[in-house]
């Protein structure tokens, strides 16, 4: 038996609502021949009678009133899947795989995720912490939507990546330290150090600055984690280069000195993801709240 036909299955239950073949036709938009047809089919499909004929109003038989009932359901759900599939086109829902570093995510992505609650309530952001390389990989793989990682970045085939903003880099010193007041390579690399692991664009980007100098220094410990490398430098046990985080450096510490470093030393960040063609619907929408932050 071949499978149920939605329009006709439609015409059957405003019959049975409205009594009449011609009601049904109007009330569809359809030739009155239409709706005999739609019934006539839908009979000779199930092998069973659907309506009485009567002059005056047509009512359900038995198999018909059971079928009504059922399609009644059917059709809400159908719509229901329609309406679903436009709300995921047009980014009013949807799931968002998004990785980003741990700076960020302290600084500037709850700013982001606020506004995009406010604007795109049915959107679910789903956050994880990924170094830049990680995510660029994730991207490549399908498994990242987008990615907010330091740039440049190494071309990759189908990834696109745009400036986003920009962090200057500080020095993070123990309070108890008699710092200068700008800091710079020679006098940092003879103090003890707190860096980033190895792997990291930030460890990368600390290490030519300190090289430019002249100065190959080695840390006292390796970590991914901003926050704990700033408890550390609060705690006493070394310094650090780390971006300067507006909503959170700013407030005054009385554990810990922020200098400013010499020569100037800045954190580039980006947001990478698929080509737009690739892209669904709540993609492009947390995309178009991302630029909105924009600060380059």
């Amino acid at each position: 038996m071949r499978q149920l036909n939605l329009d006709q299955l439609r015409t059957l239950i405003a019959i049975a609502d409205l009594g009449t073949f011609s009601a049904a036709a109007k009330a569809l938009h359809l030739a009155q021949p239409t709706v005999s047809l739609h019934i006539s089919e839908l009979e000779s499909r199930l092998g069973a009678p659907l309506v009485l004929r009567g002059n005056r109003r047509i009512t359900p038989t038995a198999a018909g009133a059971a079928l009504v009932e059922r399609g009644r359901k059917l059709l809400r759900d159908t719509d229901d899947a329609i309406e679903a599939v436009k709300r995921q086109a047009e980014g009013r829902t949807g799931r968002v795989r998004l990785g980003t570093s741990t700076g960020v995510l302290v600084d500037l992505l709850p700013q982001v995720l606020e506004a995009l609650g406010a604007e795109h309530s049915g959107i679910d952001v789903e956050v994880s912490i990924r170094g830049s390389y990680e995510a660029m990989e994730r991207l490549a793989a399908g498994t990242l939507d987008i990615g907010l990682v330091a740039i440049p970045q190494p071309p990759l085939r189908g990834i696109v990546v745009t400036p986003w903003c920009e962090q200057p880099m500080m020095a993070f010193v123990p309070q108890r330290w008699k710092a200068p007041k700008r800091v710079t390579p020679g006098w940092l690399a003879a103090q003890p150090l707190i860096f980033n692991e190895a792997t990291t664009h930030m460890y990368r980007l600390t290490m030519e600055w300190f090289a430019a100098a002249g100065f190959a220094p080695r840390a006292r410990i390796e970590l991914n984690y901003d926050a704990a490398i700033r408890s550390l430098v609060a705690a006493g046990y070394g310094a650090a280069l780390l971006p300067l985080q507006q909503t959170t450096d700013t407030v005054r510490n009385e554990r810990m000195q922020i200098v400013p470093v010499t020569p100037k030393l800045t954190r580039r960040v980006g947001i990478a993801h698929r080509q737009h063609a690739m892209l669904d619907g709540a993609t492009l929408s947390v995309l178009k709240v991302l630029t909105g932050f924009r600060q380059t």
